[in-house]
């Protein structure tokens, strides 16, 4: 075994002797390999490796951005919208994510390595979820107040089972984070519905007066989010 230095440290070569009258090297997987003829000594196969230093120096570089690669774990909606998420694991020591033409990009520490890919992914979701809902839901919650002219004590983002808003005993809207599936029109009307509760327990008909006065469109957003309580 030789090696060689650069500022970064030192790199190491296998020298693997045959009959051969060529010699060449190559980076395996990442490693340094020298095949070389075997009558060449020690010396004369450091001058040569001395000499292509630059060269495998940029071909370790190739493997190791190919190695660092981000790797893509499926699709997410979010505001109506295709996203695809991409994760590759770095040598850092907090994640950092960056969203960008339909594709989130999210670079984590190596030591999530070792999570199973689908947990991983429902943790990275969730947040990024409730990050862009806490944007959202506000947004609405204060569009909605101004529009009506009366809001909830008080409402809060939370996971809940197939439901995607509703309007408690004490006059407190709850929202599922979830709701950044789906685009500001239909989170719009979700808060909007929840907050006609605090009028109507029921879907009156004064109810759905205030609703067609400021959804005139509810009716195709509720198609779209069918199924889904509310």
């Amino acid at each position: 075994m030789g090696f060689f230095k650069n500022k970064s440290g030192v790199i190491t070569y296998t020298i693997d002797k045959n009959i051969k009258n060529d010699l060449y090297i190559s980076v395996q997987n990442g490693e340094v390999v020298v095949s070389a003829p075997w009558y060449f000594s020690r010396n004369q196969i450091q001058e040569i490796v001395e000499e292509k230093k630059r060269w495998i120096i940029e071909k370790i570089k190739e493997y190791e951005g190919k190695k660092e690669a981000y790797i893509n774990t499926g699709i997410i909606k979010i505001l109506g919208e295709d996203f695809a998420i991409n994760i590759r694991y770095k040598n850092i020591k907090t994640l950092t994510v960056d969203i960008e033409e339909g594709v989130i990009k999210i670079e984590l520490p190596n030591k999530y390595k070792k999570v199973q890919e689908q947990e991983l992914l429902k943790i990275l979701v969730d947040k990024i979820y409730n990050i862009i809902a806490q944007r959202e839901v506000e947004r609405a919650m204060e569009k909605t107040r101004i529009l009506l002219g009366f809001a909830p004590e008080d409402y809060k983002i939370e996971e809940m089972s197939n439901t995607l808003g509703k309007c408690m005993q004490d006059k407190t809207i709850v929202i599922n984070p979830e709701i950044v599936k789906y685009k500001a029109e239909i989170i719009d009307y979700i808060v909007l519905h929840e907050f006609c509760h605090l009028k109507y327990k029921t879907h009156s008909k004064g109810f759905y007066e205030i609703i067609r006065k400021y959804a005139p469109d509810y009716e195709e957003y509720i198609s779209e989010i069918s199924g889904v309580q509310y």
